[in-house]
């Protein structure tokens, strides 16, 4: 039996990863944190290790007493808004710790599949759109320049004979993002609307374009990476881009109400201190070398979280 490793199964991906990978007959193991110890969506399948990825000397301990045979680095501060007021930890975090985890499961022996979760982030303010692997890495923030190490120490990785993929992920939703996320800000905040819990929803730069998907189907295109006869760097998006105001009129939309403009309202203390205007990419290396492709469009990923958040009780 396959044994794989997931760290950051608290979040949307990880649940989403570790129920993929428990219905391919794999055994799972999660790394948590003790403040984190029952993540919520979490299968009860999985094997739970409390500790931080951060504490080095731990995780490379565990790592050598599993041997895994793949690992799913995800763990992370996902918030932009976050590393920049903690760029110190999320340097720690988003950027050593992974590449000291790879090092880890390098040690367990040359058949261990690596997988690095890497963001749009790294490449900043890009010249050009879609974005492939060949876009110079420019990030912008903390969040960004941590990732970007990783995602380049991976290849370093990988010059030493070692699996390792990482997958450049744009921005992916579903029904379990966190409501400190834009995205599920909004559909949650469309649903109180909708449902007169609520009056209005503040944002912030609404012209900021970004290539949203699905996340089980990023997921889906982890697991492809890890057991790819290669490994490589891959893009995974689904080259569309759309607005903060396209995602808010079409949750609107999904609500049942079209007149919505009188009720959103922008303001500046919410926008990064500096902020990419347009991350699409093109994934036609994952399509070609992988057989991945998205499986839910745009207006897809809105309605489903519009739609959980219409049923959820609050």
């Amino acid at each position: 039996m396959t044994r794989a490793l997931v760290t950051g199964i608290g979040g949307q991906d990880g649940s989403y990863l570790a129920e993929r990978l428990l219905a391919d007959g794999t055994e799972v193991h999660a790394l948590v944190l003790r403040d984190d110890a029952s993540p919520p969506y979490c299968p009860p399948e999985v094997t739970l290790h409390v500790g931080d990825l951060a504490d080095v000397e731990a995780t490379r301990r565990l790592v050598l007493d599993l041997a895994p045979d793949e690992v799913y680095n995800l763990a992370a501060i996902s918030s932009v808004a976050q590393s920049w007021d903690e760029p110190d930890l999320t340097a720690r975090v988003n950027g050593f710790a992974a590449v000291a985890l790879m090092e880890s499961a390098r040690l367990v022996g040359e058949h261990v599949r690596i997988v690095q979760a890497s963001s749009a982030e790294i490449f900043g303010q890009p010249d050009h759109s879609p974005q492939t692997e060949h876009t110079p890495v420019r990030p912008l923030n903390p969040y960004g320049a941590a990732k970007a190490f990783a995602h380049l120490a991976v290849a370093v990785h990988r010059q030493r004979g070692v699996h390792a993929s990482s997958l450049v992920l744009y921005n992916h939703e579903s029904p379990r993002r966190p409501t400190r996320f834009v995205t599920r800000k909004i559909t949650a905040g469309v649903a109180a609307i909708a449902q007169g819990r609520a009056e209005s929803l503040t944002l912030g730069n609404l012209d900021a374009r970004r290539d949203w998907g699905w996340a089980p189907d990023y997921v889906d295109a982890m697991v492809r990476a890890a057991r790819a006869d290669s490994p490589d760097d891959y893009v995974i998006a689904t080259g569309v881009g759309h607005t903060v105001r396209d995602f808010v009129a079409t949750a609107f939309r999904h609500a049942g109400i079209s007149d919505w403009e009188g009720l959103v309202s922008s303001d500046a203390a919410l926008t990064r201190p500096a902020d990419a205007t347009d991350l699409t990419g093109d994934a036609s290396r994952a399509r070609e070398r992988l057989g991945w492709a998205p499986t839910v469009d745009f207006d897809g990923v809105v309605s489903a979280m519009v739609e959980a958040d219409l049923r959820e009780i609050t």
